[in-house]
C-alpha cells in the first residue's frame, strides 16, 4: 500500500507489482499492468465515460508515467520563442488560469497539469499533453468576461474547459527543449506584485522535488531516480519563483512579466545548444 495523500483514494499493489488498482470512493477504480501497458478501467452509475476520461487524463495518466519511468511536473507548459515555459505550482496555484491567459493572448499550449519530461541528446523536453486547459468558472469568467459559456468537463462536474482548437487559442503539438521554470508562490498584495524572484540552485531544487505530479506514490527507487533527474534539470535549466498578484485583473501584467522573461533568457539558453523539439 503507498501513502495516501487523499482519503478518497486507495492504490493497492498485487504480488510483486504484477498489477495496481486505483480505486475511487466514488466506485471508478483502474487496474494497471506492471509494465504499464495495459489498463481496465470500471465504473458504477451515475458515472460515465465521460467521468473516466477525466480521471485517465489526470492521476491515472500520472502514475502511469511514473510506471514507465517518466518524471512530470506538476506543471502546464506554453511554448515561447520555440521552447517550453513550464507554470509548476501546488493545486490552485493558478497554473492552468496563467495558461489559458497566455493562451488567449495568443501562446501556444504545450499542456495542462502535467509536463511530462523527457531527456534527448542530453536536454530536457516537455512532451505535449492533451488540447485543452481545465478552468473553474470563476477563471472562466475573470479570463472571458460574465457571458463566458465555456463547455463542461462533463456533466455533473463544475469546471469547464477552453478548447484548443485554433478558435480561441491554440495547441503545440510536438515536444519542445525546455527553456524556464516558474514556480507558482503564494498571490500577494504588494505594490510589486506580480514579480519575478531568483532562487538558488537548492531552492530550485527543493521546489520541483514538492512540485513533481503524483510523488506521493513513488518508490523509494523512484524517489532516487527523480532527485537524480531534478538534480540535473536545476542545473541546467533556469528556475524562478513568481509571485502574482491577489486581484485577478493583474492577469495581463503576469503574462507579460513571463513571456518578457522568458525571451530575455533566449540567448542564454542558445549558448548552452538548446535545440528545437522540431
Amino acid at each position: 500500500m503507498a501513502e495516501i495523500a487523499d482519503p478518497g483514494f486507495t492504490l493497492t499493489a498485487y504480488g510483486q507489482g504484477e498489477y495496481f488498482e486505483l480505486a475511487y470512493s466514488h466506485g471508478m477504480k483502474f487496474l494497471l499492468d506492471g509494465s504499464a501497458d495495459r489498463l481496465w478501467a470500471t465504473y458504477v452509475p451515475p458515472l460515465t465515460l465521460d467521468d473516466v476520461s477525466i480521471y485517465f487524463r489526470g492521476p491515472v495518466l500520472g502514475f502511469v508515467l511514473g510506471r514507465r519511468g517518466v518524471s512530470s511536473l506538476h506543471a502546464s507548459a506554453v511554448c515561447v520563442g520555440g521552447h517550453a515555459i513550464a507554470l509548476c505550482g501546488v493545486s490552485e496555484a493558478g497554473k492552468s488560469t496563467t495558461a489559458a491567459a497566455l493562451a488567449l493572448r495568443g501562446v501556444p499550449v504545450l499542456s495542462e497539469d502535467i509536463a511530462a519530461l523527457k531527456v534527448e541528446n542530453g536536454r530536457f523536453q516537455i512532451e505535449p499533453g492533451y488540447p485543452r486547459i481545465c478552468l473553474w468558472p470563476d477563471s472562466a469568467q475573470a479570463l472571458l468576461g460574465a457571458g463566458a459559456a465555456l463547455p463542461r468537463m462533463a456533466p455533473g462536474w463544475e469546471k469547464c474547459y477552453l478548447p484548443l482548437d485554433g478558435k480561441m487559442a491554440d495547441f503545440e503539438p510536438e515536444r519542445k527543449p525546455l527553456g524556464a521554470v516558474y514556480v507558482l508562490a503564494p498571490r500577494a498584495a504588494e505594490a510589486n506584485a506580480p514579480r519575478i524572484e531568483e532562487v538558488s540552485v537548492r531552492e530550485a531544487l527543493l521546489d520541483l522535488v514538492q512540485n513533481t505530479y503524483m510523488n506521493w506514490l513513488l518508490d523509494r527507487n523512484q524517489r532516487a531516480a527523480e532527485f537524480d533527474l531534478l538534480s540535473r534539470l536545476v542545473v541546467q535549466v533556469p528556475v524562478r519563483r513568481i509571485v502574482p498578484h491577489v486581484d485577478p485583473a493583474r492577469i495581463g501584467a503576469l503574462c507579460d512579466l513571463i513571456v518578457g522573461d522568458a525571451e530575455r533568457l533566449s540567448p542564454a539558453r542558445d549558448s548552452r545548444a538548446f535545440v528545437s523539439g522540431r
